[in-house]
């Protein structure tokens, strides 16, 4: 017995695509319009987030300056940008210091547009070090503060001695 092949229908034949009608006049004008605004609101916070950049830059440098000459980044956080990172350390200016596995060493300006999500990233990762960094800071002054003022009472009583007896 021989088989008829038969096409299946639902294969063979496609839907009817539906006609898309070309946009009116109004419609492309108001397209225009709400991406005019888009692009004045980019420019706008792109303006903020540079200001803001440039003083957390500032703020930062003070800070950093009179507690260290950098702090370590864990190169973890950087697997997705920079790949075979071995080490980093971020500078006072702002810079991120990186030595790559194959020994060639790299310095971004992460202030700089095209490295802002790497900014945030290091950033993320520096400010508990920093803050431990502050905070074992205060904890030495404060050590020293008690130990010259313990000292310093103990030499006035010697004075106070001193004078009495001559």
């Amino acid at each position: 017995m021989i088989e008829e092949s038969v096409p299946d229908a639902s294969i063979s034949e496609e839907a009817p695509k539906p006609k898309v009608s070309p946009a009116s006049p109004e419609d492309v004008i108001a397209t225009l319009k709400k991406l005019r605004e888009d692009v004045g609101q980019i420019y706008e916070i792109s303006s903020e987030e540079e200001n803001i950049v440039v003083a957390f830059s500032l703020a930062f440098l003070k800070l950093m300056e009179s507690l260290t000459r950098s702090l370590p980044v864990d190169v973890e956080i950087l697997q997705g940008q920079l790949r075979n990172a071995e080490r980093a350390n971020i500078l006072p200016k702002g810079e991120l210091v990186v030595l790559f596995r194959d020994g060639r060493m790299e310095s971004m300006d992460l202030t700089k547009p095209e490295n802002r999500d790497l900014l945030v990233d290091v950033v993320s990762d520096v400010m508990p070090k920093f803050n431990d960094l502050i905070g074992e800071r205060r904890h030495m002054i404060e050590k020293r503060i008690s130990f010259l003022a313990d000292v310093t009472k103990e030499l006035q009583n010697i004075a106070d001695s001193v004078t009495a007896v001559s």
